[in-house]
């Protein structure tokens, strides 16, 4: 087990999420998210949503969380870093006529009350904070006495391991910050959430994203429209760029399940977390 260590505080947090800021709001992050829909309905599927519990999307994206929830009768709140993210949640809840309260905000620092919400939820979103052990203790902070956590989080091992272990190779990351995936790792979340937690459950579970193009294809999708690869490519030379375009081409035609050489179906690994708060 790798410990997640607080970064030093010397750190420039406001440079390090002004650049999370920038690489969330390129490209079209709503055009993924709908690949996630699926995975997200299954995932709210196994949470207990009554009419009238207050359930709060943290990082919720474009909403698909949260748009879940409005629809069982709760009420809702959703937070993101970026704006144009949480513009798009907006839209979508207004056509949906769901009255959602979707606020731009960080996950560090949640504008909610202590014990605000009877679940809080994030689905491959609280995990890119900065400081995961802040983060963590804000998902407590805000969760009823009684109340549950319930996270998707993407595995080191698993497809998406994959593809942000490429990523790094080409552009590493500030030194020193922990990795993302450390919460797709038991011990690790376990360790964040403990302290906090009466009962914590985690399970493996596989999400299955489709996309209608070949594996070259979804590479040149996620390099216009998925802000990490996005900004990858940016920071590279031609030749840099051509050699990371081979490296993703080849990482999706490893975990393609499809037959049809024009399109992409992956099983993509996470860690389902779900931890109930000490009362």
């Amino acid at each position: 087990m790798t410990t997640i260590l607080e970064p030093p505080a010397a750190f420039d947090f406001a440079t390090i999420k002004a650049r999370q800021k920038t690489t969330w709001e390129s490209g079209d992050f709503g055009r993924i998210a709908k690949s996630n829909e699926p995975a997200a309905a299954e995932f709210m599927a196994r949470r207990q949503v009554f009419p009238g519990m207050r359930v709060l999307d943290v990082a919720c994206g474009t909403g698909n969380l949260a748009l879940l929830a409005a629809e069982r009768g709760a009420a809702v709140s959703g937070l993101d870093l970026a704006g144009n993210l949480i513009a798009q949640a907006q839209q979508r809840a207004a056509a949906a006529r769901l009255n959602i309260t979707f606020t731009q905000g960080d996950a560090e620092a949640l504008p909610y009350a202590d014990a605000s919400f009877d679940l809080v939820v994030s689905m491959f979103g609280v995990m890119f904070a900065p400081r995961p052990e802040m983060a963590a203790a804000e998902l407590l902070r805000v969760t009823k006495p009684g109340g549950m956590i319930a996270l998707a989080n993407w595995t080191p091992g698993g497809f998406l391991g994959r593809v942000f272990g490429i990523l790094r190779a080409f552009v590493p990351s500030v030194p020193g910050l922990p990795s993302p995936l450390l919460w797709g790792d038991e011990a690790e979340v376990r360790q964040l959430l403990q302290r906090g937690a009466v009962t914590i459950r985690c399970r493996r579970r596989l999400a299955r994203l489709e996309y209608p193009y070949s594996p070259a294809g979804t590479v040149e999708f996620f390099r216009e429209y998925y802000g990490p690869t996005k900004q990858a490519f940016a920071a590279l030379d031609t030749f840099q760029q051509i050699r990371l375009q081979d490296a993703l081409e080849h990482v999706q035609s490893e975990f393609n399940l499809a037959t049809d050489p024009g399109l992409t179906v992956l099983e993509a690994e996470y860690l389902e977390v779900v931890a109930a708060r000490r009362g």
